[in-house]
């Protein structure tokens, strides 16, 4: 396989996986030092790529809203295909990441043999249902099957000046000494499948604020705001549900 001037990231899915695809971002760079690498991830994920060091571009597709329909996934196709990308590395399998990558006529195709995976070149499979290795580890499997050499499995996450600047602002009204321990909870998953009830979270707050006598944050997206209804409403908690960008959240996590 000849070596890409144009290398493609996809992962089209949410915020922790596309953080804990960074490492992969890295590895290629360091591979491929002179290459053009792109991550293509929905709007809200972008953040958390923007100002990544080893990118050299974003490209937003907004599966949900503007190219939601086939016509306008097809026109996203052809805007791919004026890029000229010699690599499509999809890290997360859908049927349209792997359409829209063949009818962008990218001549290498790599990805999980999963969701309509004869668009695909080169296929990974897919065994991730058995839960035996990291999430992390699994997107790395891509690159090996590419003979990439794994260099580095550090995440990459950017904090930015104004973002820290801001959560000092929100500790220091709320009262949280730069020596106290701070535990920041977000009471809430993707998938139902995945949430802890309520009422644990309540119990785990408490039992918290009695061992380690810290202070407490309740955190969600906006969208995700009643899942920390319960939380919110304990004793000298924090509130900040809703209330954080993306940048603000990775100053608070630091």
């Amino acid at each position: 396989m000849s070596q890409p001037n144009k290398i493609l990231i996809v992962r089209t899915d949410r915020l922790g996986d596309v953080i804990l695809s960074t490492p992969a971002i890295q590895n290629l760079r360091a591979a491929f030092p002179q290459s053009h690498i792109a991550f293509m991830c929905r709007p809200y994920t972008a953040e958390a790529l923007t100002g990544n060091p080893y990118l050299n571009e974003v490209i937003i597709y907004d599966k949900y809203g503007r190219h939601k329909s086939f016509w306008a996934t097809l026109k996203f196709s052809n805007f791919l295909r004026k890029k000229r990308f010699d690599w499509a590395v999809i890290l997360h399998p859908t049927t349209r990441a792997h359409m829209m990558t063949f009818f962008a006529g990218i001549p290498q195709r790599i990805g999980w043999d999963k969701k309509c995976s004869f668009f695909l070149t080169r296929k990974v499979s897919h065994k991730k249902q058995e839960g035996k290795k990291h999430e992390l580890e699994y997107t790395l499997d891509i690159l090996r099957q590419l003979k990439i050499p794994i260099a580095t499995k550090e995440t990459y996450f950017p904090v930015h000046p104004e973002a820290e600047e801001r959560i000092e602002e929100i500790l220091m009204k709320s009262y949280v000494r730069g020596d106290e321990k701070i535990v920041v909870i977000h009471p809430s998953a993707s998938c139902p499948s995945k949430r802890w009830p309520q009422s644990k979270f309540v119990s785990l707050t408490r039992i918290l604020k009695k061992e380690l006598t810290c202070k407490i944050i309740v955190i969600t997206s906006r969208q995700e705001k009643e899942f920390g209804e319960m939380v919110a409403r304990e004793e000298g908690i924090i509130d900040l549900r809703g209330k954080l960008d993306i940048p603000e959240l990775a100053a608070l996590l630091r």
